[in-house]
């Protein structure tokens, strides 16, 4: 066996993530649509030759863990009929990909003739075909009402332009914005190349692959360690997602069980409900991605995100559940559904590790935007991301994150700029702040939700729904006495001043021009005894607005005036002792 210098290792392994970062920057520097360069809904990685993780670079970490499939995938169908200069998209939901709008780009990198590595982007685009323009379509009963499905597609062969079939993908494909992300998403993966044989020609082939292999060994004894910290045990857990877009009052059920036990981990998610009717459906992809990136949420943060993790764990899922969905089902929301496998990760080891885990995330409640920009008269589309981020859940010794958006995305999706968002959208923004009272309490309170209102400017705007967290039992959960997160509500008000409540999964179409849509975003969990917070704490966030006087005396037991904002000590006393 080589010897292994563990400092070179280091400088490889670095080196590795650089290149991904390197990636990534070029894509915020290079796509057009918001999504991306706005909201990073993107993540860049390296695999090796036989497609297993070699780094990443999580911009949103649901994607990341989608990726390494999908490389295999491509390997499997092409074989031997893969070479220098070739690009390669995917974004099929039954060989391995995660979500129909995330469309992958790989391409092969070659070292004296031979195979070392995969260089691939993978990004939400603004469109993908199917019957309703955006990508998420609540009406689809079938993958093909929601997208174009590209399995293995082989665009640029041996460095050539394959014209026919780059025009017959962008011919399904409703708006021009989306071919040119496309293309920005080949130049990340040049990046990529170009970095891995500037690694690979400094240090040697054989080099790289020793200490590949040691990078992976590592990691493993890492996250294995962390494993082993954990006592052995069996967790079970449930969470519920409502509503599956078909049925009102529906319910859909993840059972999980969680079993620890000799420096392993095995997710069975065995007796959960049935695939619906509907898109409220995941692909294994999808499901998977949510097991390990809340897993990574519980355990060292410094370890490597390569293949080495993958050895520890073991997700079971069985196919015909809304968590693994059988061909040919409706599966854009599965992304979503990230949020509720969350939760049932998270009450599942608050039995073995309660000051690790965090409370309950809120349930985003999204809106995808379509229409036509008068200004430019051009198409438009957007996410609105800047209204749908809500608090995280809190933790042990640490208040929620405010504002941090979905689980799935840990705070890598951002919020666009005011400027920005007005820019490329014809909307006016007029409010977008915390929301009093949104926060979980707790001895450690949640963190906020937002509201955020703008005005509609464009002309045949559609807007669809999409999301969780309208009903009273989707808030996000307290542990250990801590309070649940508030509410997700969205509402539209036309010029001629009738109100519309949007569903969780819903298309809104024909929205008259100059119609204001106000998005209330919920806020997290709150972790602990709310009347263990300090007064004096509470009495400085009712001063600055995140909790009002009222809800201090209600959830915390705490009485302030509401002119100095002081703590009145003898009826806080009296109030914290009789609700003890």
């Amino acid at each position: 066996m080589s010897i292994v210098d563990p400092v070179l290792a280091s400088v490889i392994a670095k080196r590795l993530k650089s290149i991904t970062e390197e990636m990534g920057l070029t894509l915020l520097r290079t796509t057009r649509s918001p999504i991306l360069n706005e909201a990073r809904d993107f993540v860049t990685g390296l695999y090796d030759a036989n497609g297993d993780m070699l780094e990443q670079t999580e911009y949103i970490p649901v994607l990341a863990f989608a990726l390494e499939p999908v490389c295999k995938q491509i390997i499997e169908f092409f074989g031997d009929d893969i070479h220098p200069g070739d690009v390669i998209l995917h974004n099929d939901v039954f060989s391995g990909g995660n979500q129909n709008n995330d469309v992958a780009v790989f391409r092969p990198v070659f070292h004296d003739d031979r195979l070392i590595a995969w260089a691939a982007c993978k990004g939400h685009q603004a469109d993908i075909g199917g019957a309703q323009a955006g990508g998420y379509n609540p009406d689809a009963r079938e993958v093909w009402q929601e997208a174009l499905r590209i399995p293995p597609l082989k665009v640029y062969d041996r460095g050539e332009l394959r014209k026919d079939v780059w025009r017959m993908v962008f011919a399904n494909i409703r708006y021009p914005i989306v071919e040119d992300d496309i293309r920005a998403q080949i130049g990340g993966t040049r990046v990529g190349e170009r970095g891995m044989l500037e690694l690979v020609e400094r240090y040697g082939s054989e080099t790289f692959l020793t200490i590949k292999d040691y990078l992976f060994d590592s990691t493993e004894t890492m996250i294995g360690g962390d494993i082993e910290a954990i006592p052995d045990g069996v967790y079970r857990s449930e969470s519920t997602v409502y509503f599956d877009g078909v049925t009102d009052g529906s319910e859909m059920t993840i059972r999980l069980s969680v079993t620890v036990s000799g420096g392993q981990v095995r997710f069975d998610f065995t007796g959960s409900s049935p695939q619906t009717p509907g898109f409220v459906n995941a692909p294994y992809a999808a499901t998977a991605s949510a097991v390990i990136l809340t897993f990574l949420m519980l355990v060292n943060p410094d370890i490597p995100h390569n293949a080495g993790i993958l050895r520890r764990i073991e997700i079971v899922n069985p196919e015909g559940s809304f968590l693994n969905a059988s061909f040919p089902a409706a599966t854009t929301f599965g992304n979503s559904i990230t949020g509720p496998t969350s939760d049932a990760i998270m009450k599942a080891f608050a039995q073995a590790l309660p000051e690790t885990v965090t409370a309950g995330w809120n349930r985003f409640l999204g809106f995808a935007v379509t229409g036509t920009d008068p200004r430019k008269e051009r198409p438009y589309s957007d996410i609105l991301f800047l209204a749908l981020k809500g608090g995280s859940g809190a933790t042990h010794m640490a208040d929620g994150y405010d504002h941090i958006g979905l689980i799935n995305c840990a705070g890598g999706i951002l919020a666009q700029d005011y400027e920005m968002f007005e820019i490329q959208n014809p909307h006016l923004l007029s409010r977008h702040e915390y929301a009093t009272d949104s926060a979980g309490a707790g001895q450690w309170r949640g963190g906020l939700g937002v509201e955020t209102e703008f005005r509609i400017d464009g002309e045949n705007v559609t807007a669809v729904a999409f999301g969780d967290g309208i009903e009273e039992g989707a808030r996000a959960f307290g542990l250990f006495d801590g309070g649940s997160g508030s509410i997700n509500r969205a509402e539209l008000r036309s010029p001629d001043g009738s109100l519309r409540v949007a569903r969780s999964k819903e298309i809104l179409r024909d929205i008259p021009t100059g119609t204001v849509l106000n998005q209330q975003a919920g806020g997290g969990g709150g972790y602990g005894n709310p009347f263990d917070r300090p007064a004096e704490l509470v009495a400085e966030e009712v001063r600055n607005e995140i909790i009002s006087v009222a809800g201090a005396a209600r959830d915390y037991g705490v009485v302030v005036d509401p002119k100095t904002f002081d703590v009145d000590d003898h009826q806080t006393g009296n109030l914290r002792g009789k609700r003890r």
